[in-house]
């Protein structure tokens, strides 16, 4: 691999886990948005309101002043101009009032000595303040004559409305003059008020902002803060899952977060109590099962020895046995055989079990290897071999003949000859097939045809073996790094595949680390 092809691949693998960490799924990216979400209704909610609130005051504010000294003007200046005042007196009244400390336009109206209307402006707006600036609706308020009661003593009243001419806010009022008189009008500008409007709220929508980044850090603190101890139980919990069962979380704190370390740390306890319980059961089981078979050897010779001379007085042509009980010494020679067969079978799923049994590779062809594992059996007629010369592998010959011996001698007890064995190469794997022409396995036996001490249903005939050989079958494979297969075949019987490395070094290889691994942690 080239550092360019190492470097980009190190890129994915961060973007990679950087997406699974920012997948909404991820408990920190909902913190964090819900931390936010929070954060940013409040700061929303908190600026509208004072925003609203300022904002009413400063307009209500200059709104008053505004008013209150336009209604001022009015009495005073407004209210000194005779009933019918002609349009200079009524120009340099307005001028006047404009002068005021709020600094407003005017415009009065009333009509002079010949019932003409009249006009006093101060200008205003853009090319000057005219009766065609005023609302209509505020006109007629203005001009409107209230009744007068107990609770109203002044017929005409002051009115005012806000307006927006060319985008620029305006405060537009007017009134009449109590007992006869002009009628005035004032516009004044509220841009001043706007653009400060308008600077508090860029400073809320900054201070908004803020808000939101603070709490996306205090989110992320705190997601860091409680997600810490998760990640360290997920550690924790990968690791006893990998079987290292001495793992134990460091407790601090009397949170939630620390009773679920404590109640781990129990767990994991119990369960390594238990694995070691269980472990020591079943090494005092294989131990038994050794010793055991190792103790009935030693009879089993000199039983076996016994039986070899009685098969051979049944062979003789002298007849030197009572035909009475030729029947029981063959019954005899047969179980014995059996037994036999079972103390060997035991040792040897014993070493598999135990982690001993090795492989003594050497370089085979495949096809001799089987005609060899036929020959010694006396198989040659019952077997047909299909098997081209020089497939080689590097295999443990002894091991690869048990496999073999074992497909075929329950190809033959189970489906009747002829078996047909097929050999072929694969890629790096040298695959050999062993199928009969029975009645085929059942379908709820299938699953089970490995298990140790099974044995067929009453579909086929019943075995005299001990039900333990496809298991050494099967562990003989895997240990070579391959495996074996059961199944049915479409023209009828079993199939059974089995599959090899060609070259098992690297099983010795993984097998004697282990070992050496072991040793150093012991």
């Amino acid at each position: 691999m080239t550092d360019q092809q190492a470097g980009l691949r190190g890129w994915a693998a961060a973007r990679k886990g950087a997406l699974s960490t920012l997948r909404f799924t991820s408990l920190r990216l909902r913190l964090v948005v819900v931390f936010g979400l929070v954060a940013l209704t409040a700061a929303v909610s908190a600026s509208g309101i004072a925003y609203w609130l300022n904002r009413e005051a400063v307009l209500t504010r200059t709104q008053d002043a505004v008013l209150r000294d336009f209604e001022q003007e009015m009495k005073n200046r407004a209210g000194a101009l005779p009933a019918r005042p002609t349009q200079d007196e009524l120009q340099r009244t307005a001028g006047q009032m404009a002068s005021s400390s709020q600094r407003f336009s005017v415009l009065l109206v009333a009509e002079d000595a010949s019932g003409k209307a009249v006009y006093g402006s101060s200008g205003g707006l853009n090319d000057g303040f005219a009766l065609a600036d005023v609302p209509k609706s505020l006109r007629t308020a203005v001009n409107k004559r209230q009744p007068l009661t107990s609770n109203n003593k002044s017929p005409y009243h002051l009115y005012w409305q806000r307006i927006v001419d060319d985008g620029t806010p305006y405060l537009v009022a007017g009134t009449r003059v109590i007992g006869g008189g002009p009628t005035g009008y004032m516009v004044k500008s509220l841009e001043p008020e706007a653009k400060d409007l308008n600077s508090l709220a860029w400073s809320l929508g900054i201070a908004t902002g803020l808000a939101l980044i603070g709490s996306a850090l205090l989110a992320q603190a705190a997601a860091t803060t409680v997600l810490k101890p998760v990640h360290r139980l997920g550690v924790a919990a990968r690791r006893l899952g990998e079987g290292e069962l001495d793992t134990r979380l460091r407790v601090s704190g009397t949170d939630e977060l620390a009773d679920l370390s404590r109640t781990f740390n129990k767990a994991a306890e119990a369960l390594e109590k238990r694995v070691a319980d269980m472990a020591a059961r079943d090494e005092a089981s294989r131990r038994f099962v050794a010793d055991m078979s190792h103790e009935l050897r030693t009879p089993l010779t000199a039983i076996t020895a016994v039986t070899e001379v009685l098969e051979e007085e049944l062979d003789s042509e002298s007849g030197g046995l009572d035909p009475m009980i030729e029947p029981a010494v063959r019954l005899v020679v047969s179980e014995t055989r059996r037994l036999n067969d079972l103390v060997e079978n035991l040792m040897e799923v014993t070493r598999f079990d135990a982690g001993t049994a090795r492989l003594v590779l050497d370089d085979v062809d495949v096809a001799d290897q089987i005609t060899a594992c036929i020959d010694a059996r006396a198989w040659l007629d019952a077997v047909e071999l299909d098997a081209e010369r020089g497939i080689h592998a590097r295999l443990d010959p002894r091991r690869l003949d048990v496999i073999l011996a074992n497909l075929i001698g329950n190809a033959l007890k189970h489906g009747g000859s002829p078996v047909r064995v097929a050999v072929r190469e694969e890629d790096s794997e040298v695959v050999i097939q062993v199928r009969d022409h029975g009645p085929g396995i059942p379908e709820d036996v299938l699953p089970h045809v490995f298990d140790r001490f099974y044995k067929a249903s009453a579909s086929r005939p019943r075995s005299e073996g001990s039900g333990l050989g496809l298991s050494i079958a099967l562990e003989n494979a895997h240990i070579h790094g391959g495996d074996i297969t059961a199944a049915n075949s479409p023209e009828g019987g079993a199939v059974f595949t089995l599959r090899l490395p060609r070259d098992a070094s690297d099983m010795v290889r993984a097998a004697e680390e282990k070992r050496s691994e072991k040793k150093g942690d012991s």
